[in-house]
């Protein structure tokens, strides 16, 4: 890998090494700045709420019109039963926007195109899920598997291609942002490079691409929050609503 490969971006630096009973648990570039959003998004509700007003003022009008569009997405994907949850993905869509967004500021680092970010958020869902569809559903839950009104001859194939589906979810609904963020600022340091080998005259061409580019990088970030937490809504249903 060359000292300018588009790759460097996605390492991960020890900034405070640390161990603990022979594990490492450093400080990395990675950790500081999954802190540097979780702080944000704390600072960011709190000073919208701190003077919350009947007419609201402009940080409050953002956040409250946030919570209405993820409210209005559970109550579209499961209905009156999912308003009890709203709290938990509002959450999720704002982190995962967040984590975008300050991906796109230069020399930043873009947590969500780590697979390892990526795969802990949908593990740390798809668990909260089933378990919401035991407590809700008892052994009844099982009946996911199996779709209704299905031949019965072909339920041993039916219950296994079910099972394996289910169980795949949190995979692929870790790939997709990951690939999906990874590879936007992949092409955007291409590009760049390209406008520097190129030299002053050719390299409009890459510098203006790029320039495009990341506007499309930002309603991307956006994008990608919305399908992430869209699709968490839509498996909440099948553990609330079944079939």
């Amino acid at each position: 890998m060359t000292p300018h490969s588009p790759m460097d971006q996605f390492k991960i630096h020890e900034i405070i090494p640390l161990e603990l009973m022979g594990s490492n648990i450093s400080i990395t570039n990675a950790t500081i700045w999954l802190a540097i959003v979780t702080v944000s998004l704390i600072a960011f509700q709190h000073f919208a709420l701190r003077k919350a007003t009947l007419v609201p003022n402009k940080l409050q009008l953002v956040l409250e019109s946030s919570y209405d569009f993820i409210a209005s997405m559970i109550g579209d994907t499961v209905g009156k039963e999912g308003k009890a949850y709203a709290p938990f993905i509002f959450t999720l869509f704002m982190f995962i926007l967040f984590a975008n967004l300050f991906g796109m500021l230069p020399y930043s680092f873009t947590i969500t195109s780590h697979f390892a970010i990526t795969l802990s958020l949908a593990l740390l869902f798809f668990v909260a899920i089933t378990i919401i569809g035991f407590v809700r559903h008892g052994l009844h839950f099982f009946s996911l598997f199996l779709p209704a009104g299905a031949p019965k001859a072909l339920a041993p194939l039916l219950i296994f291609l079910e099972l394996v589906s289910y169980l795949v979810r949190p995979f692929t609904l870790s790939l997709r942002l990951f690939l999906n963020m990874m590879a936007g600022h992949v092409i955007l340091k291409v590009f760049a490079g390209f406008s520097v080998m190129v030299g002053m005259y050719f390299g409009i061409f890459p510098a203006l691409f790029n320039v495009l580019f990341v506007g499309f990088e930002f309603f991307v970030a956006g994008l990608q929050a919305y399908i992430f937490t869209i699709l968490v809504c839509i498996y909440l249903n099948d553990s609330v609503n079944l079939h």
